[in-house]
């Protein structure tokens, strides 16, 4: 039996039509839908409402910490199927998308499965970020590749084995304590603690982070197949873009933090980058000619920055129209402005990130100042 979990916060554009679109698959062992919404003000709760007085099987729960990991959280706490299926409303799914999933599951072995995180734009800014994605200065992970097939470190979204979530989130050194409080009050204050399965102290990469988790109980816990097909909608701005992958460098820094060995080589890279250029730039002071390192540096950047794109744009392009362009016919941008937004997006992308990881570093080394 199946349970799809969607935490949502105002997405009263997209969740009618990917609840729908979930129910439509018409899968025989789809038991329920679950959205944990936080407190959205545009209306998304009332449509939820709405479709699940028309089907029973879709239910709506409030999350009053609004975050995305506490509302899968609270939907892992209620849900009642054997596997749990972990949905975005800023996403759409192909009609064989459950279906997939279990053949996946069911070939691998692995604990949770996915697709790549596929791209569709409705605007030029977004064309240009669904092009970036596919470079590796965007991210080295295996579902940036639509055509991989096999195991991985990590997943876009995931369809999870119950039994398999269940080993993490109960803290098995507790599990007598409570088995002999099951019917007290105490046993329920510690079922909800034994329960936390997302990390609510992370800003983002929670996914990562529990695959991590999972990958320490089995080295073929993830699992990625080509069949399983959705796109994501990405963000329609350089800001909104800018502060997402700022977002995911602090996550992914303490998701190393608390998985120093386990994580993957490129969640180092920021740090072995920077360290490269301070080096440099130390070596720039010694010999007193540091004008020359910035505009080397600067030019060699933007150099690499702009082949990539090229070949980027050459190799993607001739399909965007067919693969990635989701807007009006007439609203196609030029080949020029996609070029154009790919860069863009191209820079913004790892040094958001880069940033984004630096800054959590930094505020660790505060912390850890203040304890002193």
């Amino acid at each position: 039996m199946i349970t799809i979990a969607i935490p949502t916060y105002n997405e009263a554009n997209y969740i009618e039509s990917v609840i729908k679109g979930f129910l439509k698959q018409n899968h025989p062992n789809l038991l329920e839908i679950i959205v944990a919404d936080g407190g959205s003000s545009d209306g998304t709760q009332e449509i939820v409402k709405k479709i699940a007085f028309e089907d029973s099987r879709v239910k709506l729960l409030e999350n009053p910490l609004k975050i995305q990991s506490a509302g899968l959280n609270l939907i892992f706490k209620h849900s009642q199927g054997d596997i749990f299926l972990r949905a975005d409303a800023h996403s759409e799914y192909a009609p064989d998308y459950i279906q997939k999933c279990i053949e996946a599951l069911e070939s691998s072995q692995a604990f949770n499965v996915g697709g790549s995180q596929r791209h569709i734009a409705r605007n030029a800014f977004q064309g240009g970020v669904a092009l970036a994605f596919r470079s590796f200065l965007a991210g080295t992970a295996k579902y940036h590749d639509p055509d991989y097939n096999g195991y991985a470190d990590t997943v876009y979204l995931g369809c999870f084995l119950t039994d398999a979530l269940q080993k993490i989130a109960y803290d098995t050194s507790k599990k007598e304590l409570f088995d002999a409080t099951t019917h007290s009050n105490e046993g329920a204050e510690l079922n909800l603690k034994l329960l936390e399965l997302f990390d609510t102290g992370q800003v983002t990469n929670q996914d990562a982070e529990l695959n991590l988790k999972l990958l320490e109980i089995s080295d073929i816990a993830i699992y990625i197949s080509s069949n399983i097909k959705v796109w994501y909608s990405p963000r329609a701005d350089w800001k909104k873009l800018f502060i997402q992958y700022f977002k995911y460098g602090r996550g992914r820094y303490l998701t190393t933090k608390k998985h120093p060995l386990s994580s993957p080589l490129r969640s180092k890279l920021p740090v072995l980058l920077i360290v490269f250029y301070l080096v440099l730039f130390l070596f720039s002071i010694y010999f007193n000619d540091t004008l020359l390192f910035l505009t080397t540096s600067f030019s060699f950047l933007f150099l690499v920055f702009l082949i990539e794109t090229l070949r980027v744009y050459i190799k993607y392009a001739p399909s965007f129209q067919e693969e990635i362009w989701r807007g009006g016919s007439d609203q196609i941008p030029s080949r020029l402005t996609i070029f154009i937004m790919t860069f863009i997006a191209l820079v913004i992308m790892p040094t958001s990130y880069i940033t984004g990881n630096f800054y959590q570093r930094y505020r660790h080394l505060i912390m850890k100042a203040d304890e002193w």
